[in-house]
């Protein structure tokens, strides 16, 4: 049985459905992704996962508690970095972890928890002392505290730097590798396609698809393209001629070669057997933004 499981999920404000007829499945280890522009209902599904809203229609289990019914029960089982969320500025990082610790029947060491988040010489330092990264590392370790079996993220990377976002996807595959299930709510292509087992295309309260990354973008386009110059005189026969080629253009000593599969290896060791090298050599697929403008007919920021 999955861990996490919604059917037919929906949800109304008023006149408006802001969640509608959803339905997925997580399983237990994965990295989870819920994707989809701002306004779309991705964090008003997890809202209603975590007990925090109450449902209109649907069927929602988390290891087989109902959310609103089990939700004392719920807490020891789900933890939530929610969207926006903060600590008094003066509490110390020490304090907060010792406070949420408190709530728990059996929480996790949160010196060792802290530790492994590179959080280890902010124990002492004042909430608002954090750097913008700290401060949402110190929010995913209070997620973490009860050693829980999943781990909700929302927007966990938003507001951050570059590098900063990078150091949280280390964290988010860490959470993994402690056995953790990750639920990942975001709206950024790279952090989904990098970090997300499957994924969930939320678009105005629909899931629109549920795949891979992979298989959302073979979906739209499986094939390869590889562009280069090769260092000698080459015949297009010898690139036709591989298993993994679909089509040769030339233009002028540009070749462009279409394909699937392992395409690029298969290239490479043909031009080897003939002494030949690829020059400027650039390959090419669809991406994951290629795939959410073929699903919802928009990008992702319109």
């Amino acid at each position: 049985m999955a861990l996490i499981e919604i059917e037919g999920l929906t949800k109304r404000y008023g006149h408006r459905t802001v969640v509608d007829d959803v339905s997925f499945s997580v399983e237990r280890g994965e990295i989870f992704g819920i994707l989809g522009p701002n306004g779309a209902g991705k964090t008003t599904t997890v809202e209603c996962l975590e007990g925090l809203r109450r449902p209109d229609g649907g069927r929602i289990s988390v290891a087989g508690l109902d959310p609103q019914r089990d939700s004392a029960e719920l807490r020891h089982v789900l933890g939530a970095q929610l969207q926006q969320s903060a600590l008094p500025e003066r509490i110390t990082v020490g304090e907060a972890m010792a406070l949420f610790a408190s709530f728990y029947r059996d929480p996790v060491d949160w010196r060792e928890l802290i530790d492994g988040l590179h959080l280890g010489e902010t124990v002492d330092r004042q909430f608002r002392r954090l750097s913008g990264g700290q401060k949402q590392r110190v929010s995913v370790a209070l997620a973490l505290v009860g050693d829980p079996q999943v781990a909700v993220l929302d927007e966990v990377t938003t507001g951050l730097d570059p590098q900063a976002r990078r150091d949280a996807w280390a964290v988010i595959r860490s959470i993994r590798d402690r056995g953790v299930t990750v639920l990942l709510v975001t709206h950024f292509m790279e952090e989904a396609e990098r970090l997300c087992d499957r994924l969930a295309v939320i678009d105005a309260g629909r899931l629109v698809a549920l795949d891979t990354p992979t298989g959302l973008i073979d979906a739209v386009d499986a094939d390869q393209r590889i562009r280069f110059r090769p260092s000698v005189p080459l015949a297009e026969s010898l690139l036709t001629a591989l298993p993994q080629v679909s089509a040769v253009a030339r233009d002028g000593e540009l070749i462009q070669v279409t394909g699937s599969g392992d395409l690029l290896s298969a290239l490479v060791t043909a031009l080897a057997a003939e002494g030949a090298a690829p020059v400027d050599l650039h390959t090419e697929r669809a991406t994951l933004d290629d795939a959410f403008l073929a699903l919802t007919g928009h990008t992702l920021t319109s």
